[in-house]
């Protein structure tokens, strides 16, 4: 057990815990949250040794191995796939020891390396190494290439690699999402699933967290808060909290009219899609979430476009990609045939490197199609923001200096300081250079300068980098209620059910429908590009994407008997395995989830029985023990609040199991 005893951490001046408390179990997979500054990366320094509480105590296993990322990367000529096996540093110390007894030629402690090399799975290490690297995005070619040869964020994904090899009691993971792709995500969330020691990530992609965690520890107002379930369940605990604590009904009132007026003018609109499907349940528990939304320290909403001509844009058969002086056109996408009407909202699905950010380019007009005809309607007002916008902003500026640049000149000072107030950049913020902001206040900036030019076509390519949760949350309702065109890449899998309400896919080469939500592109994803590498696969890509997107129906007007007979029920029966993987993909994550469930339930059970074994004893009501007899009855009523809860949250789900069952 991890266990947290009236913790104060001070850095600096600044306090970040004060008498703070927590326990959580082996096993326990939890998801650490607070604001930014709040202590998240101090408190994992802490329980990495470096750091030193200044008052209280930190305890857990002494005999746990704890394994993290690394920060920085050196520039190795080691090969991205030895530097991965180097994460398993019991397997490269046993290596070193057998060198030397083989240089001793000491047979009997050769024998005895083999016997511990064998018991650390020496014998497969490559094979689980590659495994890893492959699901973090890496080629073949890309293993055997030096580290120095890689860019930062595959360096990090290295880092992330070597710590997933590392056998550990304790895995902390800081913001592992943040240079992966939404394929990347996914291929970890899964490892993650199923790692059996205790975990504790700390993330903004609440997808993610609801995917992987059971418990959330909470860094608000210096102290730890633990709550059972995951990202989601966490929310609703605290909107249930926020609406009973904080004198707000008016202003609450106020949110769930506006949302729910933009919910039913959803509704009206919406088609049977799967994907419109999925955005309405999202839009549905935004609504239920709007104390949250009220309480938040910031939010924002896109302005009306002045103008929504249609089409926006057509796109003819372009070649997207790039021209290089003196060699020939690198094209990336071929034969895009597009057309943006006004009001549609597409999310943009494509492994690492398919070609998403050149098509979105494309539509930017940053980049000139290579072949092909692009026709821009001349009341086109696009919106873009990407990694590079914010990186182009001038350090040496203010916020009020960026808009004022982009405003009329007749606008008054005043009326710019009260937009950016509405963007948390208040007072004196609003006329500081932004060379000493945070990564996620400068992307706030560059979403402030898009909103302020009223666009008809956004075009956002991983917008959240860099935002916290409260700044995403923020995003998401604004980007709900957009009223233009919007283009989305992102990782966020919560933005993207929430905001859009159809998937086109960069795949082979080529842009094309997918007729899916993000549970199909799953599901897709671990057939084809995470399938194991000696496991079934489908045919291909092409092949799997064409499954994906068309769906046929059957000839119902045919005899039985007549030719179209055989195709008919070959259609028949793939629909109905069709209706089996999707009743088997929605019973999949509640079984996973009662499976750990009565895990913990097991685990809890054993230490309550411990417990009451203890206190059953005579021995222990002597005056001599009275602190160990008050710390029994508090671990006591704590193991018996969580197996209540547990036991709760396992009845729920036997429910839905047996509705998906059904």
């Amino acid at each position: 057990m991890i266990r947290l005893s009236q913790v104060t951490l001070i850095r600096g001046t600044k306090v970040l815990l004060e008498v703070a408390d927590v326990a959580l179990n082996p096993g326990d997979k939890i998801g650490l949250i607070g604001a930014n500054g709040s202590g998240k990366s101090s408190l994992f320094a802490m329980l990495r040794g470096e750091l030193h509480a200044d008052g209280g105590e930190v305890d857990y296993p002494a005999r746990w191995r704890i394994a993290y990322v690394a920060q920085e990367t050196p520039a190795l000529p080691r090969t991205a796939l030895e530097y991965a096996i180097d994460g398993d540093t019991t397997l490269r110390k046993l290596e070193a020891a057998l060198a030397q007894a083989e240089a001793a030629d000491d047979g009997h402690l050769i024998g005895e390396i083999h016997a511990a090399m064998g018991d650390a799975n020496a014998y497969t290490v490559r094979s689980r190494a590659e495994q890893l690297l492959r699901g973090l995005g890496f080629t073949h070619e890309q293993m055997a290439q030096p580290v120095a040869s890689f860019s930062g964020g595959w360096r990090m994904r290295l880092n992330l690699a070597q710590a997933l090899m590392c056998p550990s009691d304790l895995l902390l993971l800081d913001e592992p999402t943040n240079h992966l792709d939404l394929d990347a995500i996914l291929w970890l969330e899964d490892w993650l699933q199923r790692y059996p020691g205790t975990l504790i990530v700390v993330s903004h992609d609440r997808d993610f967290l609801d995917g992987v965690v059971d418990v959330i520890v909470h860094i608000d107002a210096k102290k730890l808060k633990r709550y059972s379930g995951n990202y989601s369940s966490f929310e609703r605990q605290r909107a249930a909290a926020v609406v009973l604590a904080a004198g707000m009904a008016e202003k609450q009132a106020r949110e769930r009219a506006h949302l729910e007026s933009f919910i039913n003018r959803f509704r009206a609109k919406a088609t049977k899609a799967k994907q419109a499907q999925s955005r309405m349940k999202m839009l549905a528990k935004m609504e239920e979430l709007a104390p949250l939304h009220v309480s938040a320290p910031f939010s924002f909403e896109f302005r009306e476009p002045l103008k929504a001509p249609n089409p926006l844009l057509v796109m003819e058969d372009v070649d997207a990609g790039y021209r290089i002086p003196g060699e020939p056109d690198k094209a990336i996408v071929r034969g895009i045939r597009l057309s943006l009407q006004s009001g549609q909202r597409y999310g943009l699905l494509g492994i690492n490197g398919a070609g998403k950010s050149t098509l979105i380019k494309t539509i930017d007009g940053e980049l000139a199609p290579l072949a092909g005809k692009a026709i821009f309607n001349k009341g086109l007002a696009v919106g873009y923001f990407a990694q590079h916008q914010v990186e182009m902003l001038r350090h040496d500026e203010s916020p009020l200096w960026h808009l004022a640049r982009i405003a009329p000149h007749n606008i008054r000072e005043q009326e710019l300081r009260s937009f950016l107030g509405g963007f948390n950049f208040p007072g004196d913020m609003a006329t500081t250079s932004i060379e000493t902001f945070s990564g996620g206040e400068k992307a706030r900036l560059a979403l402030a300068l898009i909103v302020w030019q009223r666009p008809n076509l956004l075009l956002l390519d991983e917008p959240t980098n860099h935002l916290d949760l409260e700044t995403r949350e923020a995003l998401t309702v604004a980007l709900a209620q957009f009223e233009g065109t919007l283009v989305l890449v992102s990782h966020d899998r919560h933005l993207l059910r929430a905001t859009t309400e159809e998937f086109l896919i960069v795949a082979e080469g080529k842009l094309r429908p997918f007729d899916g939500d993000l549970d199909d592109y799953r599901d897709w994803l671990f057939r084809t590009k995470l399938a194991p590498a000696d496991g079934p696969a489908d045919s291909g890509t092409e092949a799997a994407l064409t499954e994906a997107a068309t769906a046929p129906e059957p000839m119902t007007d045919a005899p039985e008997k007549s030719a179209g007979a055989a195709p008919d029920r070959r259609v028949q029966k793939r629909k109905e395995a069709e209706a089996r993987q999707r009743q088997s993909a929605a019973r999949k994550p509640i079984e996973s989830r009662i499976k750990r469930l009565e895990e913990q339930m097991a685990k809890l059970g054993a230490q309550k029985s411990a417990i009451d074994a203890q206190l059953a004893d005579p021995a222990i009501y002597a005056e001599s023990n009275k602190e160990t007899l008050k710390t029994l009855i508090l671990d006591q009523a704590y193991v018996a609040r969580e197996l209540s809860q547990l036991e709760g949250e396992w009845l729920e789900l036997q429910e839905q199991l047996e509705q998906a069952t059904n």
